[in-house]
């Protein structure tokens, strides 16, 4: 089995304690390095070199948002997960910006936040519940841009329709509805743009296209 490296970035001692504890009974799960800030974070993944980063988004010298854009450029092999208490849309969406897979509260359980990390050391997103509503949510409030798509020279008629509406926040039913085709082909073509951009996703795929 694959040990998944973990570092921890939290202000406060006690929850990276607390984290830590939860942790190190998990099989196939090690935190190798913590730190109470971002500048420190960035310095102990320098040596640690973890698979998954759990950041808190507010820390002093650098917040997590901050951090998250720096370990990205610097180890862009590392999946960071933001561990907070505020849904703020600055932190959510700057977090997703700056590279993070995702984004969970504090309220979470033990049992969440494991398959969060074993699901982001495998390259998928990580959203609770009320961050991907926002998410989605703003996605669908914010219009489509007039001069076409990221990447839209590499698509089919089709697939460039698909994408659009993906782009627009629309379901997999929608779509289907909007284009007469079946639920069946969209997911089909939702699979040949995945493969088309690399990504993982969903809602990875909306993120690139927008």
């Amino acid at each position: 089995m694959n040990v998944i490296r973990v570092l921890l970035a939290d202000d406060q001692e006690l929850i990276r304690q607390g984290l830590r504890k939860m942790l190190e009974i998990e099989d196939g799960i090690e935190v190798t390095g913590e730190a109470a800030d971002g500048e420190e974070a960035l310095r102990v993944a320098e040596t640690c070199r973890p698979d998954v980063a759990l950041i808190d988004a507010r820390m002093p010298r650098m917040d997590g948002v901050e951090l998250i854009t720096r370990l990205t450029a610097r180890h862009r092999g590392v999946a960071s997960i933001v561990l907070s208490t505020f849904d703020e849309d600055d932190y959510i969406f700057g977090a997703l910006r700056g590279g993070a897979v995702g984004y969970l509260l504090k309220d979470c359980t033990p049992e969440e936040l494991v398959d969060a990390i074993r699901r982001a050391g495998r390259g998928e997103t990580v959203l609770s519940s009320t961050v991907a509503a926002r998410l989605v949510a703003e996605i669908r409030r914010t219009p489509t841009p007039p001069n076409g798509l990221r990447g839209e020279e590499r698509l089919s008629a089709r697939e460039t329709q698909v994408a659009r509406l993906i782009a627009a926040g629309a379901t997999n039913r929608e779509i289907a509805a909007r284009l007469l085709v079946t639920e069946g082909t969209v997911k089909n073509h939702v699979s040949s743009l995945l493969r088309k951009f690399a990504l993982p996703d969903r809602t990875r795929l909306a993120l690139h296209l927008r």
